[in-house]
């Protein structure tokens, strides 16, 4: 019993000093890095760098997706009152637009105008790209000191953090639909490929 409580006192007093050294990176403003050895030197970690990685990841599958979609599949719905694939890539760019502009302080006026879901697929891939490029700069600001900064969205207050993540899990929701409605169309979705 004596054994175990020695391992336990360590095991916890390892993961304070790792903790603690994290900590002090952040604050001096270098991101934490994987430990030497891991095969991932000098990759940033921590909260920030998750939120990154992640929002990567669903970044390059929705432009796949929506880059690959046949143009005229772009009215494509799987049923009448469900929406159209330019829909739900018009959605994303909306939802990018709001969230990533409010960490921005990037005025409603001032971001990218969504184009109806009638529009080309150029168009339409258009705003994407600029509904990614203002994500591109909200998730660039993202620090492990700056997470639980507060930023006012409608009548809601929402951390940084909270908008972050908010959005990247939005989105990759909407990737799941996306990756659907390639599917019904015979196309094998981003994130299947081999």
């Amino acid at each position: 019993m004596q054994r175990v409580r020695v391992i336990c006192a360590t095991a916890i007093l390892a993961g304070l000093v790792t903790t603690g050294a994290a900590m002090a990176q952040a604050h001096a403003g270098t991101p934490p890095t994987a430990p030497a050895g891991s095969g991932q030197a000098n990759v940033p970690t921590g909260p920030a760098a998750e939120v990154q990685h992640y929002y990567a990841g669903v970044k390059a599958n929705i432009l796949k997706s929506a880059t690959e979609m046949p143009d005229d599949a772009y009215p494509f719905k799987p049923e009448p009152d469900i929406r159209t694939f330019a829909r739900v890539v018009n959605h994303v760019t909306e939802a990018q637009l709001r969230s990533c502009g409010a960490v921005n302080h990037t005025a409603a006026a001032d971001l990218f105008k969504v184009p109806a879901e009638t529009a080309d697929k150029a168009t339409i891939l258009e705003a994407l790209k600029a509904s990614f490029a203002e994500c591109d700069k909200a998730y660039a600001s993202a620090t492990d000191t700056n997470l639980a900064e507060m930023f006012t969205l409608g009548k809601a207050s929402r951390s940084r953090v909270g908008l972050l993540w908010g959005n990247a899990s939005h989105d990759n929701e909407q990737y799941a639909t996306l990756a659907l409605y390639m599917r019904l169309k015979g196309l094998t979705p981003p994130s299947s490929e081999k």
